[in-house]
Order: C-alpha cells, then structure tokens, then sequence
C-alpha cells in the first residue's frame, strides 16, 4: 500500500436501517447490488453497534467519537447542541476539507422548527432536510419539490404515487451529486443523511411491487414475548403484538423495497465519482444511526430495547486500491470508531477527548480483523423529554447495555431488572438468564465490566494544575 493524499469522504448514512438488510451479508431477499458492490471493493464490518437506539444520541456519538452521555447529547429533543466537544467535520473543516450536508441532521430536536445548528458544524454547504413531510419552516426538500411545480402536502396525501425522482432519497443525492462536481483544490467531505428506511414505511409503489410480503421471512417472535415485553421497562417502545396483528410482513416489504431505492442512489452516486474521475481519490463509507425491531419480539419501531436488530448496523467502508477489497471483519466496532478513524485517513491526529477507536489498522491490513473491541457499550438516558407534548407520561428511562463476543446484558437502571443473553446458544434472543443461577458469574463480570466503563467514560473536564 502506498502512502495517499487525503481522500475526500462521502459519508452515506440512512435512518432506522438494521444490520441484516444487504444481500451480500447473507440475505437473499432483499436487492442491493450496489451495496454489494461497495463491500466487493472495500470493507465490510458485520458487528457494528449505535451508541444509543435512538437518533439525537446516536448521531451525537458517532459526530463526535464520544458516547451521548459524555456530550450531554442523551435527548431527542433538546432545545440546542450542547457544545461539549466539536463535530468530525469541523476538525476536517479546520484543515482544509470542503464539507457539505443533505438531508437529515438531529443533533437536537427539530419540533415545527428548522434545526439550530452548532456554533461551527464544519459545513459550507447545508441542504436541510429532516424528513420528507411537510411540517417545517425553511425547509429545503419541500422548497425544491415546490419549484419542480408539486405540492410537498399533496404529495404525501398518497406517499405510495410519489415518483423515485421526487422522493427526498433522490433529492439528497442529487444535492451530493451537484456538491462532488464542484471544481476546488482541496478534498471535500459530503454527508448524506437520508430519512429512509424510517417509518412511516412508505416507498414508491413501483419499489413496492418488488417485495412479495409473503416470501419474506417472518419476524424473530414467540408468543411468550408477549409476556416477556410486558416485564420490561422503559419508555418509548411499542407494546408488544403478535406481528400478524400490526401486518409485519407487510411493513418489512416497504422496508426492503425503502433500502432498494438507498441502494439505488448509491449507485447513482458512484457513477457520479467515476464520470468526474475522483472514485480512486474517495472514501465511501455507508452506515446508519441505529436499527429497527421490524416485528422482531412483538415491536416495531425503535426505543428503550436494545436487541440486535435495533442496536446492530451496517457499516462499509470502501477506498479502492487503499483498502483490501472484500475484506469482511467481525470484529466488535462501535459507531463512536467513525470519528477518529476519518481523522486518522486524513493524516490528522486524534484528539485526546474522543472515544472512539480508528478502524485504520483492520482497513489498511495492518491487523487482523478479527478483533477490535473487547466489548461495545449502548446507552439509553431520558432520551425522550417530558416537556414535548404527548410525553407528559414517559418515566424518562435509564439503561445500558454492554456485549462481549457472547454474552449481551441489559441494565434498567433504578429497577431490579435487566436481560442477559448467551448469544452463542440464543443469537435470537429469547433466553433471559438474568435470573439463572447458572449465569450468575456471567452477568457479575459484566455488571462490574460495564459499571467500570461507565465510570472511565465521564468527561472530568478540563486538565487543571493546582499550585501547593
């Protein structure tokens, strides 16, 4: 491998997209050549965790390469950033990348407002989109759909009629598309932050038409889920159903036909590197913010859970000629590893505040990609405040989660409950041995594990030296 400039960076991350939804990732129902593609010609990480299981927090992690709860970025609705450290894209900022943004930000509520941004988020250009409904004021996706002629309100009457073209999907990218042509000297970095996959699940009736609802496999559920979820605690998650009873395969056919049209603009993307002659000088990283229960227990949608399907994403990471093509590592990665490792490809050193750990060496082959983490942590900390209307009754909830290469626990903090998994024996997770005996040593050394983490995470501020 050759020592290379500094590559310019798309950055390509969905909403709500759960691990196993890529067809060479060992599912065959769904389509994403594309995406298969980019793992042929880069790098493919098949335990990757969110930091939280929902959207402000997350993205406050893997911006800043530090847990939600270090940068005071725990809520999906706080009234403005906190400040408490800088984003990735303005370090790149700061040494010279051009940075540029469409689509969805969140970093912090975005109730009937256009989102306030950081005192310096690092990007010159910012196309604001947080979803594709017609709720906000200065919104960009709907002020472009009224000047191709439509009605953003009309349009969604019937989200099922809306043309791929239009959709806010097709928009970002065409927003990237017009950012990557741009003539300039330096590299650039491009985030495109798309709100699909997340519910409403309404793609285009001709992706639609692509999924047979009945050929999908069902979700992961048993009917004593039913009882399981009522025991569990924590706010905002769906009651548990059987998933027959909220037409689960139904929702998992928009699902996939939602990550077939994703899939689609990642090829439009890439095409659009080849013709201007930079895919060799790109990293392209894809990834999302956290996943979806689909039906998986009973739920849909995300919350206060934290199993595989709604904490695990997919994460590739491609660079051709600079990264071994087709490398797949299982090693446990966190979204927090995002930051430092685009920092490290950029030649930058990495801040001592961040937590995260770069992906560079497994990238580059400089190690096995077996390992990277001995463990991943995942927090959830009154994501959901109380002073939103509709929210007067949630708890404001507290819980952790910390997973090895086998085991899983979950901690309801302030209640005498918790879930462990022996994810070797039960990948499905249904087994709660949090009350086995048998697992008693288990869940100990994970509860002492993750008390310790949680202790070596807080920000103690700033160093201090004191005059005896």
């Amino acid at each position: 491998m050759t020592t290379p400039k500094r590559p310019n960076i798309l950055w390509f991350c969905t909403d709500q997209q759960r691990y196993d939804t890529i067809h060479a990732l060992n599912n065959p129902h769904i389509h994403t050549p594309n995406l298969d593609r980019l793992m042929a010609e880069g790098v493919a990480f098949t335990r990757t965790y969110c930091q939280s299981p929902i959207c402000t927090p997350s993205r406050a992690s893997f911006l800043t390469g530090c847990y939600p709860s270090t940068v005071h970025g725990c809520m999906n609705g706080n009234e403005y950033w906190d400040e408490a450290a800088p984003l990735v894209t303005k370090l790149l900022k700061d040494v010279g990348y051009d940075c540029g943004l469409a689509g969805k930000f969140h970093l912090t509520g975005t109730a009937n407002r256009r989102e306030p941004r950081p005192e310096d988020d690092g990007y010159r250009v910012f196309h604001w989109s947080h979803d594709h409904e017609d709720r906000f004021p200065d919104h960009d996706y709907a002020q472009w759909i009224a000047s191709q002629g439509h009605s953003l309100a009309e349009l969604r009457k019937d989200p099922a009629s809306i043309p791929p073209e239009l959709h806010q999907t097709t928009w970002c990218t065409d927003r990237a598309i017009d950012f990557l042509s741009e003539q300039r000297d330096g590299p650039w970095l491009m985030s495109v932050n798309v709100f699909d996959p997340h519910g409403p699940f309404d793609p285009p009736q001709s992706y639609l038409d692509r999924y047979d609802p009945a050929a999908l496999p069902p979700p992961l559920f048993r009917q004593s889920d039913l009882a399981t979820q009522d025991q569990i605690p924590g706010d905002f998650q769906t009651p548990a159903r059987p998933p027959e009873s909220f037409n689960a395969q139904q929702i998992k056919a928009a699902y996939y036909a939602m990550i077939e049209l994703i899939d689609d603009n990642i090829g439009r993307l890439v095409a659009a590197l080849e013709a201007t002659g930079q895919r060799q000088d790109t990293l392209i990283l894809f990834t999302s913010d956290h996943g979806e229960t689909l039906g998986d227990h009973g739920l849909l949608l995300k919350g206060c859970r934290f199993y595989e399907g709604l904490v695990r994403v997919p994460l590739i990471i491609s660079w051709p000629g600079h990264f071994e093509a087709g490398r797949i590592s299982d090693a446990l990665v966190e979204l927090t590893d995002l930051a430092p490792t685009l920092l490290d490809v950029a030649g930058q050193s990495i801040p001592a505040h961040m937590q995260g750990r770069s992906l560079l060496p497994i990238l580059s082959s400089a190690v096995s990609p077996d390992h990277h983490r001995d463990f991943v942590r995942c927090e959830y900390y009154n994501a959901l405040n109380a002073h939103i209307p509709g929210r007067a009754d949630f708890e404001g909830s507290y819980a952790t989660m910390i997973r090895d290469d086998r085991y899983k626990l979950v901690v309801y903090h302030g209640h005498n409950s918790g879930e462990l998994y022996d994810l070797h024996e039960d990948p499905d997770e249904f087994d709660n041995r949090w009350s086995d005996p048998n697992y008693a040593d288990v869940r100990f050394r994970l509860l002492l594990q993750s008390f310790d983490a949680l202790a070596f995470a807080v920000d103690t501020g700033p160093a201090q030296t004191r005059a005896f």
